[in-house]
């Protein structure tokens, strides 16, 4: 099937057969996508947890706008971003680019001089506006893979952040939980949306050209 295809199979499903878990082979390839993904600066602001036992999932659950979605599904994927930037962590991250690359350490000091003072001129909220961005896009690539894999999955803002932060333990991380992807499939009988017709505002009227 085709990109278009998979995007049109899938929908943010409601309800999840308990008994479907995703194998690790394909598991590996949506995190894969995640780790893919395209970030500002090349320096991927921010960590994905994943959530598979199923005592820390009902423990999550009492942050959750939609529990049962939680409780029945494969794997919860929690996406959770820097809660700021320092120079330390962006010499760590042009360090490992140097060295993957064979490059001598502190080739692209002018460069990232330059976002070092970008960022310390910012506060960690700004900061944390921005990484948590970043997770957009790997959120969004994760769901094309699952679909093309045939995996349900359901993006959720949904949640009490500090609950799943508490739980996870993430702020001794340096992370704040932004977005969760809950990966399993789907149970056709209880789930209403997968009856229905799916719908997106028409083209001629979803796309500017100028």
């Amino acid at each position: 099937m085709s990109l278009i295809e998979d995007l049109n199979w899938r929908h943010a499903v409601k309800a999840y057969d308990s008994t479907k878990k995703v194998s690790e082979e394909d598991l590996n390839k949506i995190l894969e996508a995640a780790r893919l993904a395209p970030t500002s600066s090349g320096l991927q602001p921010f960590r994905l947890i994943v959530v598979e036992n199923q005592e820390l999932k009902e423990k999550m659950m009492s942050g959750a706008f939609n529990p049962e979605v939680m409780r029945d599904s494969s794997h919860v994927l929690v996406f959770a971003a820097w809660d700021s930037y320092s120079n330390e962590k962006i010499d760590k991250v042009y360090n490992h680019h140097t060295d993957v690359r064979n490059l001598p350490r502190g080739r692209f000091s002018s460069y990232t001089d330059m976002i070092k003072d970008l960022y310390n001129a910012q506060t960690p909220e700004q900061h944390f506006a921005h990484t948590a961005r970043q997770t957009y896009i790997a959120l969004g690539l994760a769901m094309a893979q699952a679909a093309e894999l045939k995996v349900d999955s359901t993006p959720a803002e949904g949640f009490n952040n500090e609950v799943v932060d508490e739980i996870l333990g993430l702020k001794e991380l340096g992370l704040k939980s932004v977005t969760l992807l809950y990966l399993g499939y789907r149970d056709s009988e209880n789930d209403y949306l997968d009856h229905m017709k799916k719908v997106r505002i028409p083209m001629e009227e979803f796309i500017i050209r100028k």
